[in-house]
């Protein structure tokens, strides 16, 4: 590894805003991972994210250097609190551009710091645009919130302190990633003082720019980013932190939503903490490399990065947790319309424990049903039910992995109708006050909607399943439409859930 950088997290300053943070043994998780799992506690700094300890090395370095004016930076949260309170502790003016779909909770905690806040734009990349032009126009200095030596140095100095605080052999550490600036200065620091430890970052399957830049030995442009995990929502790491996540580096994997969930209640299992979905990614990703490698007896570090969560979230995540550690499956079933029928699909069921039961009366000969079902056992006993029904005779499909089933259809059962020429499409828009509105506004009333769906999930951007009634002739005309709506969308019209529950 590069001495520049070995030099520059020795000499980095952080600890006037930052604190060590401990590095826990998670009890709980080591017994049922097999292995021994520390816990690198960053979701316990003052803002609650490794984030200040990059923004103030970066602040600090440019006043040895020069009259600061005045600093700016673009965030939807971590980074923002990090410089916020960076700039007051040095005394210096701060500007934080933050999208219009930020929650309040976030606005209000870099006002708290005494930053400025200008709310700009639907996403990170329309709030950074504005704010590299404000920082050239009115001669401030941009703070960025991975791509910069000074940054990657800040966040390497949770490294010295693992090293510091674990002295024995450290076999694997588990860094979540987004623009690269933490795997890139914990990396750094690690191959340097133990260049046996694997340094393995861990991304959302839906927003892996790493590890796509990985895999094409080159930096690539995602051209959408799933918005679960915001604090990694990046749809190209930076150019610094490639590069130097090039030679630091040993795997990349990626985790589902589910997963992440998963992670989230195993981390409150252990701590009684709860962060958010990008400080659980490392442990996700501990969990996986477990599993894939089956390795046991190793020591591994998992760096819990924050836990700036949005109360409004754990509903979503208590809903998905359980399907994330293979403790629940999701089935459609088709059995007879019938008296008696339910009693003796639950006994074809075995004694387990039914978690979701959702039907409606459709038509004398069968009846649909969408049911959940606690596993003790995962994939396997997953397999097992469907095996055991189809012995039965039951027609069952698994829709455990299906998003749209979970996160639309299980709300929706009961509301079939046979409609001509109607088409499904998923969406996601800027969640914010009046989105709601200008979405449908965009979807114009050229066609007819047949069926609308949206359920909150406190995130920066809301889901919404949408039936639209389309001639045959017009489809393509729709989608040359849809695509200038700058909204991500799927067409679902060929999903079996979709067939199932809500079409006859």
């Amino acid at each position: 590894m590069t001495k520049k950088y070995i030099e520059k997290i020795l000499t980095a300053r952080v600890y006037d805003v930052a604190a060590e943070t401990p590095l826990d043994e998670a009890v709980t998780m080591s017994k049922r991972q097999n292995n021994r799992v520390l816990l690198k506690r960053e979701d316990l700094q003052s803002v609650f994210s490794f984030k200040l300890r990059g923004a103030y090395n970066r602040i600090y370095q440019l006043t040895r250097t020069k009259d600061v004016k005045g600093v700016v930076a673009a965030s939807a949260g971590n980074h923002a609190q990090g410089v916020a309170l960076s700039a007051k502790k040095m005394g210096i003016d701060a500007t934080i551009v933050m999208p219009k779909t930020t929650p309040g909770i976030k606005v209000d905690a870099v006002k708290s710091y005494g930053a400025k806040v200008v709310l700009v734009g639907d996403n990170y990349d329309e709030a950074c645009a504005y704010a590299t032009r404000q920082a050239k126009e009115q001669k401030l200095d941009f703070i960025h919130p991975f791509d910069d030596p000074d940054v990657i140095a800040g966040q390497g100095t949770i490294g010295l302190e693992i090293a510091r605080q674990h002295p024995d052999f450290i076999d694997v550490v588990f860094v979540c990633v987004g623009g690269g600036g933490l795997i890139a200065g914990i990396g750094s620091i690690m191959k340097y003082l133990s260049p046996k430890t694997k340094v393995i970052g861990v991304e959302p399957a839906d927003a892996a720019c790493m590890t796509a830049a990985f895999e094409k030995n080159r930096r690539v442009v995602l051209d959408h980013v799933g918005i679960f995990a915001d604090g990694v929502a990046v749809k190209q790491v930076g150019k610094e932190t490639f590069r130097v996540a090039k030679q630091c580096v040993d795997q990349m994997l990626t985790v589902t939503t589910d997963e992440i969930c998963a992670a989230i209640k195993d981390i409150f299992d252990d701590t009684r903490s709860i962060t958010e979905p990008a400080g659980a990614l490392a442990v996700a990703g501990l969990k996986k490399y477990v599993e894939q490698e089956g390795v046991s007896g190793q020591t591994m570090v998992a760096i819990t990065s924050g836990a700036n969560m949005n109360f409004d979230r754990l509903r979503h995540v208590s809903e998905r947790a359980e399907i994330g550690e293979q403790r629940e499956a999701l089935y459609a079933v088709t059995i007879p319309e019938r008296p008696g029928s339910f009693k003796t699909f639950c006994k074809a069921i075995g004694k387990r424990g039914i978690t979701e039961f959702n039907y409606r009366y459709a038509d004398e000969k069968d009846a649909q049903v969408f049911v959940g079902v606690q596993l003790s056992d995962g994939m396997d006993e997953r397999l097992e039910v469907i095996e055991r029904l189809q012995k039965k005779k039951y027609p069952v499909l698994d829709l455990t992995e299906d998003e749209m089933a979970k996160t639309h259809v299980r709300y929706l059962v009961g509301g079939r109708a046979a409609l001509a020429d109607e088409v499904l499409y998923r969406f996601e828009f800027p969640e914010r006050p009046g989105a709601l509105l200008d979405f449908l506004v965009a979807i114009g009333n050229r066609w007819n909607i047949s069926l609308f769906h949206f359920r909150s999930h406190g995130d920066a951007f809301g889901r919404v399943l949408v039936g639209l009634q389309i001639p045959g002739t017009e489809h393509d005309q729709l989608r040359q439409y849809l695509d200038t709506l700058a909204y991500p969308y799927w067409e679902e019209t060929d999903n079996p859930a979709y067939q199932l529950f809500l079409s006859l």
